[in-house]
C-alpha cells in the first residue's frame, strides 16, 4: 500500500498548483483522502478530505473557497487544486486514507504518503 503525492513547487503570491496523490496496492474507492501540510516548526494539520462514499468534499476554513479537491477513481487519484496561494500556505503537504469517514480520517489516517513542498513565495 503506498500514496505518492506529487506537484509541489515554488509559486508567486496568487498563484496556483495542482498537488496529486496517487494510490498504488489498494482502491481509493473505499477509502477517505485527506491533504494535511506541515509548516516549518509548526504541527501538521488537516487541509482538506474527500469522502469515499459520495465524493462530499471538506476543508479547513483557512482554505475553503480557495482549495478544491476532487477525486478521480479510474486513475486512483485524489488531487488538489490550489488557487490564490499565499505566502501562509508554505508547508510539506501529504496525502492520507482511511477506510473509514472523513471526520476519522481527520483524527487518524491509516496510511500517509511522503509529503511535496509547497512554497508560496515572491
Amino acid at each position: 500500500v503506498q500514496l505518492q503525492a506529487s506537484g509541489g513547487g515554488l509559486v508567486q503570491p496568487g498563484g496556483s498548483l495542482r498537488l496529486s496523490c496517487a494510490a498504488s496496492g489498494f482502491n481509493l474507492d473505499y477509502y477517505a483522502i485527506g491533504w494535511f501540510r506541515q509548516a516549518p516548526g509548526k504541527e501538521r494539520k488537516w487541509v482538506s478530505c474527500i469522502s469515499n462514499r459520495d465524493g462530499s468534499p471538506d476543508y479547513a476554513d483557512s482554505v475553503k473557497g480557495r482549495f478544491t479537491i476532487a477525486r478521480d477513481n479510474a486513475e486512483n487519484t485524489v488531487y488538489l487544486q490550489m488557487n490564490s496561494l499565499k505566502p501562509e500556505d508554505t508547508a510539506v503537504y501529504y496525502c492520507a486514507a482511511r477506510r473509514s469517514l472523513c471526520n476519522v480520517l481527520r483524527l487518524r489516517p491509516d496510511y500517509w504518503g511522503k509529503g511535496t513542498q509547497v512554497t508560496v513565495s515572491s
